[in-house]
């Protein structure tokens, strides 16, 4: 079998591809390369040079191509139509030209901003997609998108996973660095909002099976870890593995979006846009939760690794390559 990877040089997709390059059914992976290998760098694969709306690279690296993994995004930017450029437009390029060259797998990575925060229990696939930020109702428009032009001629498998964790993220690192320095900012109480979170490689498992499932049309599934964590839990187990003393700063979230604004305004006069921002502001004060229940009795998804393990992993990676 012969896969193309879209965002392979990312945290996530990185991931994905050292899993496709070792499997043994996989002849040939190619990953969509627009500069830098990165986490790529040295390993077995088949660069494709360009980007989402490189038309004609795409259109000649899916020649023979059976599968297609679609993990590239952005998941900031100042503007709605940035976000759609880069979210909406390059999956529809992607869809549009899998359909003619006869791919028979596609599986698209979305998100659990997608479907909005959930209110006091996780959400289900039945439940209705209310995105509150830019980056949410662009996956929204993709999904809607990829389900009005997929119809039942492709095999489609979207993802919607919640915040993910492991070796090789940088933003909820932000907060994991922060802790071993002795301070855990934390929205809230500490016991709410509650949060689904899933470690890196339970996600890859999810997106292996979800290449396997073959049935005609488009199926979407959320993807999260075993347990609802709260930041209190995030805490103490940081506290354990780094065996050292962590003070919680609780934030209300009015303070929140007002510290966001601050950075958000600050980091304009350098022309830049900061990973937290007023829209995230907004994110960080609601409950995030999802329940994987659906991917488990058709996928056959089970999270392996508990909370305390994976961020336990995830900690021993940061200090082993002198992130912490």
């Amino acid at each position: 079998m012969n896969v193309f990877v879209t965002g392979g040089t990312g945290f996530i997709g990185s991931h994905l591809t050292d899993e496709l390059i070792k499997s043994p059914n996989i002849s040939d992976v190619k990953c969509l390369i627009r500069s830098s290998e990165k986490w790529l760098s040295g390993k077995n694969y088949t660069p494709v040079k360009g980007d989402l709306h490189s038309i004609r690279a795409i259109e000649e690296a899916l020649q023979n191509v059976d599968t297609i993994f679609h993990l590239a995004a952005i998941v900031k930017a100042p503007s709605e139509k940035e976000f759609t450029h880069a979210n909406v437009d390059a999956t529809e390029n992607l869809i549009r030209l899998a359909k003619k060259n006869g791919v028979k797998k596609v599986v698209i990575l979305s998100s659990l901003a997608a479907a909005g925060p959930s209110k006091g229990r996780p959400l289900t696939e039945t439940d209705p997609m209310n995105p509150i930020s830019m980056y949410g109702r662009s996956k929204k428009e993709m999904e809607k998108m990829v389900m009005k032009l997929s119809k039942s001629e492709l095999s489609v498998t979207i993802l919607r996973p919640p915040a993910v964790y492991g070796p090789r993220e940088d933003q909820i690192f932000t907060l994991f660095k922060m802790m071993s320095k002795g301070i855990a900012p934390i929205v809230g109480d500490g016991e709410h909002p509650r949060l689904s979170i899933v470690y890196v490689h339970d996600l890859i498992q999810a997106i292996m099976k979800a290449a396997e499932h073959q049935q005609k049309g488009v199926h979407t599934y959320f993807i999260s870890g075993e347990n609802i964590a709260n930041w209190n839990q995030i805490k103490d187990i940081v506290t354990t593995v780094l065996d050292r003393k962590v003070t919680s700063i609780k934030l209300r979230p009015d303070w929140v979006k007002k510290i966001a604004g601050v950075i958000e305004t600050s980091a304009s006069f350098f022309g830049s846009y900061p990973v937290i921002n007023r829209e995230k502001a907004n994110e960080m004060i609601l409950e995030w939760t999802c329940s994987h229940q659906k991917a488990a009795d058709e996928l056959g998804y089970k999270p392996e690794y508990s909370l305390e393990e994976g961020i336990s992993r995830t900690l021993r990676w940061y200090k082993k390559n002198n992130w912490l």
